[in-house]
């Protein structure tokens, strides 16, 4: 089955305020997370302060600044993972750094609810 697994960032917060030795594991666990079978990364999202969200009222399109939802932390990224069970899954996901310093990771199966 294939789970998505949207990485939500940790707010605040600054990379580049990290230690260089922190800087280089985190980038090489995400590298190490997009060199592994089954999982597929996803396109990394810009900042919620850039995000429109759209409505549609009367056949017409309402914009409005921001997110969607104003969450504690952004979803910056996302994998799509090919795991047997979601336990499976969750293992991946507590690789990610994000879930580690203070963000989340959420799984989330990819079916058709409707």
């Amino acid at each position: 089955m294939k789970y998505v697994l949207l990485i939500y960032q940790p707010d605040p917060f600054d990379f580049r305020s990290l230690p260089e030795s922190e800087q280089q594991s985190i980038g090489a666990a995400y590298a190490a997370l997009n060199d592994t079978e089954k999982v597929e990364p996803g396109l990394p999202l810009g900042l919620p302060k850039d995000a429109l969200t759209v409505r549609v009222d009367d056949a017409k399109a309402i914009t409005t600044a921001g997110p969607f939802v104003n969450a504690a932390g952004a979803v910056g990224g996302y994998y799509i993972v090919e795991a047997e069970t979601q336990e499976q899954a969750v293992e991946i996901a507590a690789r990610v750094p994000a879930a580690r310093l203070g963000g989340a990771v959420e799984v989330r199966p990819a079916q058709i609810y409707w």
